[in-house]
């Protein structure tokens, strides 16, 4: 086994070019797997002897040895890679590490803002001045839509209906969707184009939200502006642009909305993707129920 993997550390070397960190990392996977797999058979295996079932036990016993799951994923992707040049190199007849899983990683529920928390953020602009009605429009429409920024920022006036309150959106892999622009969103939004100022030197700019020089806001600068009243509001300092989308997502569903509707709002292509807000739901239920209930706890 071992020459095998040599054989194959030259490929990536001599064919592939591959940087040293690379083949570092793929030498100290597959001889880890090949020193496995001969003490518990107490002898050495070639390549067309090792199964599913070898390589399986192995994984198993990374994940007993308390190797996270992104390391035992990355020294999977390195048995398969082995074991398809092996199969180019008729070495095997097939690829064992094939059927194998990724083991499946945690995901962190997504940081949001309470229904109080919201409001505090939503009244912390000035809209008396013309920069204050326009982050006002920007956290509403965000909020009402569940926009990520880059949507945002990308959006153009022609993309506005405000008589059926409802915004066409680019999303990723240039898919389009429709958004829905609340009452106080579709207001917020109609006082600031009432005093947006005008494109530079007479330039027909389509964006519906401008710096102060008349051209498309970036993404950065909304970050920059929402920085600003997360501070003034005292709010969580993890709050960002993204914080207003997942807490779109999570207020719907507190609130009733039936999850595949949630999906086609956010633009979701897997409903898996949005799953994961009925965690956050669980998450409030449950810690709803352990402050409130006089036998949750002891």
């Amino acid at each position: 086994m071992h020459q095998e993997v040599f054989q194959f550390l030259r490929y990536l070397d001599v064919e592939r070019n591959a940087s040293d960190l690379t083949i570092k990392s793929y030498r100290e996977d597959l001889i880890d797997m090949a020193d496995f797999i001969t003490d518990e058979g107490q002898k050495k295996r070639r390549p067309c002897e090792i199964t599913p079932t070898d390589l399986r036990g192995y994984l198993t016993a990374l994940h007993d040895a308390g190797y996270a799951r992104s390391s035992i994923s990355r020294k999977l992707a390195s048995l398969r890679s082995f074991f398809k040049f092996a199969q180019r190199q008729q070495m095997v007849d097939s690829n064992p590490a094939q059927p194998l899983r990724n083991p499946r990683g945690t995901r962190k529920l997504p940081h949001f803002l309470g229904n109080e928390e919201i409001l505090s953020l939503l009244n912390a602009p000035n809209a008396q001045t013309e920069m204050g009605r326009r982050d006002l429009a920007i956290l509403e429409v965000t909020y009402s839509a569940g926009l990520r920024v880059s949507e945002l920022v990308g959006m153009n006036d022609r993309d506005v209906d405000f008589t059926d309150g409802t915004i066409r959106i680019r999303g990723k892999g240039r898919k389009e969707r429709i958004g829905q622009l609340g009452s106080f969103a579709n207001q917020a939004l109609t006082d600031y184009l009432q005093i947006r100022r005008p494109a530079p030197n007479g330039t027909k700019e389509p964006a519906t939200f401008r710096n102060k020089f008349g051209g498309r806001l970036t993404a950065r600068s909304v970050a920059r502006m929402l920085e600003k009243y997360i501070k003034e509001c005292g709010l969580d300092t993890r709050t960002s642009p993204h914080t207003l989308r997942h807490s779109f997502a999570t207020h719907l569903l507190n609130g009733g909305a039936d999850i595949r509707s949630v999906q086609e709002l956010l633009g979701h292509k897997s409903l898996v993707t949005t799953q994961i807000y009925t965690h956050v739901s669980t998450a409030n239920i449950k810690a709803a129920y352990d402050k409130a209930h006089p036998r949750a706890k002891k």
